[in-house]
């Protein structure tokens, strides 16, 4: 029997969102805290209500564009699950240790092994999903802006 894709897509978005919850758990209310509002941070550093939005829709973007890849394979490949949660753990992780520990150039390394594995996703598979593409470019885009933003605190703080 095959897969029904809209059970997969349930199944990444509902981990997505998951990890957005765990995240936002671990960093134990951090951008309200003394630390973080005292920081010196990024002129570009957008206000509190856009990252919410900004995860929000990159997460469902995200759980489309893994619903295409993950149908490309003739079966769920291993590997593709494993870099999956590789990705879930970094984002996970670093609420924590950015937010919740302190640890703002170790949260800088796990941010941009991040970034690099999101870059991997959107080339790897860009001849396989095509037009797809698009849907996980968000998250590029924002783990650019994240980590710029996680760089800029490491040197200025």
């Amino acid at each position: 029997m095959k897969e029904n894709k809209y059970i997969r897509f349930l199944v990444f978005l509902v981990a997505n969102f998951l990890a957005l919850g765990i995240g936002s758990w671990l960093m134990n209310d951090g951008p309200n805290t003394d630390w973080y509002q005292s920081l010196n941070k990024a002129p570009w550093t957008p206000p509190g209500w856009v990252f919410g939005a900004a995860w929000t829709t990159i997460m469902l973007l995200f759980a489309v564009y893994m619903t295409k890849v993950s149908f490309k394979y003739p079966y769920l490949s291993k590997k593709l699950l494993v870099l999956y949660g590789v990705q879930w753990i970094l984002n996970v992780s670093w609420n924590y240790l950015f937010f919740n520990q302190h640890l703002t150039t170790i949260s800088l390394v796990v941010i941009i092994l991040l970034w690099l594995l999101i870059g991997y996703f959107t080339f790897k598979h860009l001849k396989q999903v095509k037009n797809y593409t698009f849907f996980i470019l968000p998250y590029l885009v924002w783990m650019t802006i994240a980590t710029s933003l996680n760089l800029y605190v490491v040197l200025n703080n």
